[in-house]
């Protein structure tokens, strides 16, 4: 049973069970406690009217027992088939929102169905196991319920298989059969918007700055395009035109993408406390909201973490493409942080190894805490960018709010200075900041210190 298609299943007996030696002892398993109290009601009436020599007393010893086992005698035997779907709305839903499970249950048989108890298997986490009875499903008919699944904990999150449990009408026996497939709930991070700002070493986007002349490129550099009505005829190509049987014009201007590289730092060591409101889950829910946003401004990008792994990856220099390839690269990411967890590394080497190669645009960092030689790393980092933006969450508010224990506070000020001193627009993260302060306070502080640039020139 996938999300939007359908599967059927037998709900009674499959014919392969048909004189399988274990069929009469999984009937006898479904009986309910109702229908186990006659059983031995009856058995019990039998014997002691054999003991007392009473034949009416035996008659309902006799119908007593007789009673359950024919009522799982026929629930098992039941040849009605029933069909499920089951369909996510939406499959990929951020954190502390709501989604709701649609199912579906199609009576596919000839015959009407009895009662139904449908139950669909969730994770704890997700909330309490739904629930549904469905009284009676004619032939052809079908049948949709509903409910909804919220989680605060991002991840992946399995749902199914379905149940639906048979039982007959006096409640003598219940029989479970289940679909093997299910479907999976991706609860990826919180995403906060933020305000458009312009840091330092960012392109102006598509064209901008980027010309390529013919001039400068030669004649066998040209790309043409096909001629597009108001086009300059000074820039037919005719060459092109003659080989393509068709007006082809010069692209004297070729766009590029400006690139941002968003680094996480996934350090066990560099963060303390868990769940949901804790240092590690916030600079994870950061990164994503950077990288929703620069991919809305344009933006080819990439997650790295501290352990040199790059997402998407998928092209030469390792940043998401356009259009189709660029939605398939957000998604990825998305999925990666959905599931993202503490490394077991200690430094950031790796993700330094990653970056030196050249300027790659603009960098913007989470990191955890700092000591002195990881310090000196990603201060060496800014070398490599056009541009550098570091959020460094003060262990001394984390630390402090979850275990009330003073935190580093002067060694936590001497990193940032560090870093500033390197070029980084480095700003400390306390306890619940806002991210979309914290951006605009980047502007600000970037903006301050150009202007602090240009008086000192002049």
């Amino acid at each position: 049973m996938s999300a939007g298609g359908t599967n059927a299943g037998g709900m009674g007996r499959p014919e392969a069970e048909r004189g399988r030696p274990g069929a009469v002892r999984t009937a006898l398993e479904g009986l309910t406690t109702r229908g186990r109290s006659f059983l031995a009601a009856g058995i019990a009436a039998a014997v002691c009217a054999y003991v007392l020599g009473q034949s009416d007393l035996l008659r309902v010893g006799l119908l007593l027992s007789a009673l359950p086992l024919i009522c799982a005698t026929v629930l098992y035997r039941t040849r009605y088939r029933v069909a499920g779907s089951r369909r996510l709305s939406p499959a990929r839903v951020p954190a502390g929102s709501e989604a709701r499970v649609h199912l579906r249950i199609d009576n596919v048989s000839r015959l009407p169905t009895g009662l139904l108890m449908l139950q669909d298997q969730v994770p704890y986490v997700l909330g309490p196991r739904p629930r549904f009875v469905l009284d009676r499903v004619e032939p052809g008919g079908r049948r949709e319920v509903s409910y909804r699944v919220r989680s605060d904990l991002r991840g992946r999150y399995p749902l199914g298989p379905l149940q639906l449990r048979l039982t007959d009408p006096f409640g003598m026996c219940e029989l479970t059969r289940s679909f093997s497939d299910f479907d999976t709930l991706t609860v990826i991070p919180r995403v906060e918007p933020l305000a458009t700002v312009r840091f330092s070493g960012e392109a102006k986007g598509y064209g901008d700055g980027r010309q390529r002349s013919l001039a400068l490129a030669g004649e066998d550099d040209v790309i043409p395009r096909g001629y597009r009505y108001g086009d300059d005829l000074r820039r037919v190509h005719w060459r092109s035109t003659a080989r393509h049987g068709e007006l082809m014009v010069r692209r004297e201007e070729q766009p590029r993408r400006s690139h941002c590289t968003v680094l996480l730092d996934t350090r066990g060591v560099a963060y303390a406390g868990a769940g949901p409101d804790s240092a590690f889950e916030w600079a994870v829910s950061g990164t994503a909201s950077v990288l929703a946003h620069m991919l809305e401004r344009g933006f080819s990008v990439r997650l790295l973490t501290d352990d040199g792994s790059a997402l998407p990856g998928g092209g030469t220099d390792g940043f998401s493409g356009t259009g189709q390839e660029g939605a398939d690269a957000a998604g990825l990411m998305m999925d990666t942080l959905a599931v993202i967890d503490h490394s077991d590394g200690t430094g950031l080497s790796r993700a330094y190894d990653v970056l030196r190669g050249g300027n790659e645009g603009l960098l913007i960092a989470f990191l955890g805490d700092l000591d002195e030689e990881q310090a000196t790393t990603v201060a060496r980092m800014r070398r490599r960018s056009g541009g550098a933006v570091a959020f460094v969450l003060d262990p001394g508010t984390w630390v402090r709010e979850a275990t009330d224990v003073p935190g580093p506070g002067d060694r936590h000020a001497e990193r940032l200075r560090m870093l500033r001193e390197a070029g980084w627009t480095a700003l400390s993260v306390p306890r619940a900041a806002s991210l979309d302060d914290l951006w605009r306070q980047a502007d600000r502080v970037r903006s301050g210190l150009a202007a602090m640039s240009g008086e000192a020139l002049g």
